[in-house]
């Protein structure tokens, strides 16, 4: 039972790196269930960069780079206070952190969204620009749950479908490299779970494959409903579960 709710965790982790963000979210609380928080952080992690892999090969053409240099400044304050947070909390702690901290980003992004909702005067926005990267570095190095932060910021600006997969493919690729060494510092890299990360590599790129065919299928309005009603879900999932 174990190794079928990690498949579709692989999966479900592949699948919205290139198609539906959000859903890895739900991936986050399976692996979290199943494994200790602290070693499902990093097995997490390893199979993210598999799939940012395949996202950035498929989409990296289309990565809106003005975006990415409004976010990246803000993000590694973040990162470091995600790794300091995860040097002194328990799993209990972790665990219910996870949850916790998507729906307060998720909260944060909605408001900023509903007081300005002309996308341009978001996108434009210091404040959201440096919130989003700020939690997105934090809720990424403690839980690898910033799809959820990325996903509003993108959608709040009525960023194209093309556009926003390139921008999150660009984006956490860089910041999950960068979250290498802060956890191998803490020892989050047990054989362990290098082995079972190279088992489920493969079911990553099976689901970054399907999800390459829905992406191609779904209009501008259909991407944007799934996307914010994705993050929702995956939100309440680490929450109730």
């Amino acid at each position: 039972m174990t190794a079928l709710l990690l498949g579709v965790a692989a999966l479900l982790i592949g699948y919205p790196k290139t198609s539906i963000g959000g859903l890895a979210s739900i991936s986050i609380a399976i692996f979290a269930s199943v494994m200790p928080a602290r070693e499902s952080t990093a097995a997490i992690l390893l199979l993210l960069i598999v799939g940012d892999v395949v996202a950035v090969w498929h989409y990296r053409r289309h990565a809106d780079l003005g975006l990415l240099r409004r976010l990246i400044p803000a993000v590694l304050p973040g990162l470091v206070l995600g790794s300091l947070f995860l040097a002194v909390v328990d799993d209990g702690v972790l665990r219910r952190s996870i949850g916790v901290l998507l729906l307060a980003m998720a909260a944060l992004q909605l408001v900023l969204r509903w007081r300005s909702p002309d996308p341009d005067a978001v996108g434009t926005s210091r404040t959201a620009a440096v919130g989003t990267g700020l939690g997105a570095g934090f809720a990424t190095m403690t839980a690898n749950a910033a799809g959820a932060v990325m996903t509003l910021y993108l959608v709040a600006q009525g960023v194209e479908k093309r556009r926003f997969l390139g921008t999150a493919a660009v984006f956490f690729f860089g910041v999950n490299l960068c979250k290498v060494p802060f956890s191998a510092g803490l020892g989050l890299f047990s054989s362990t779970t290098l082995v079972r990360t190279a088992l489920l590599a493969p079911v990553v790129v099976l689901g970054a494959w399907a999800g390459l065919h829905t992406a191609r299928r779904l209009s501008q309005a259909r991407f944007d409903q799934a996307v914010l009603a994705a993050t929702v879900v995956s939100a309440l999932a680490l929450v109730l579960r």
